[in-house]
């Protein structure tokens, strides 16, 4: 067990270096506390298999090489070209991310056009751009939970609740009330958010 936990250690120091990232830098990405990596480097706790298999993705490795010693030095080619692929890969992922929320306006912009012809004389019409807001941001969080930063999910969140408050908000105009006390939930609602971003796993 401390032979293991001495070669976690080594490669997880190493790569968190090579990479001139901090403790801190690292606990944010994994959402754990610097004191948590601190004790991994230290070798008084091991990482769970989810949280050694997030390490890895985090530092383009696979599970096999955080747990293996004497790795041989990778030719300085090979790193380069697997930089520029992952930069490549991220931009795509950039595009396509980009491209689905624009797909979510177009939609909106059909609807929008078709219930105008049918129905001209009302504000409908409006509520097909109105939920193209919230339904955008709802197409960002869901890629970005699986491409990107999840630590950025909080701020997104805070997004999704306003644009979905303020389309509420616009249904409830259309119909022929006037309700702007509806943004007061979103007060609490941002808080909960806040509180929620704050927590961080202790690791173990």
């Amino acid at each position: 067990m401390n032979d293991i936990k001495a070669v976690i250690a080594e490669n997880i120091t190493q790569l968190r270096k090579s990479h001139g990232m901090t403790q801190a830098g690292l606990a944010e990405k994994l959402n754990y506390t610097d004191k948590a990596v601190s004790k991994w480097e230290r070798r008084e706790s091991l990482p769970d298999i989810t949280v050694l298999k997030a390490i890895a993705d985090c530092f383009g490795v696979t599970v096999d090489y955080l747990i293996t010693a004497d790795h041989k030095s990778q030719p300085a080619e090979t790193a380069q070209t697997n930089d520029s692929a992952q930069n490549i890969s991220r931009r795509n992922r950039g595009f396509i991310t980009g491209m689905s929320i624009l797909l979510v306006w177009l939609i909106g912009c059909i609807a929008f056009v078709i219930i105008n012809a049918l129905d001209g004389s009302s504000c409908v019409h409006w509520l097909a751009l109105v939920y193209a807001i919230p339904l955008s941001i709802v197409v960002w969080l869901v890629l970005n939970s699986i491409w990107f930063s999840v630590h950025r999910n909080f701020l997104i969140i805070s997004f999704l609740m306003w644009g979905s408050l303020f389309a509420l908000y616009i249904t409830i105009l259309i119909a022929g009330a006037n309700a702007p006390l509806v943004f007061l939930l979103g007060l609490p609602g941002q808080a909960i958010i806040f509180l929620w971003s704050r927590i961080r796993k202790s690791g173990g």
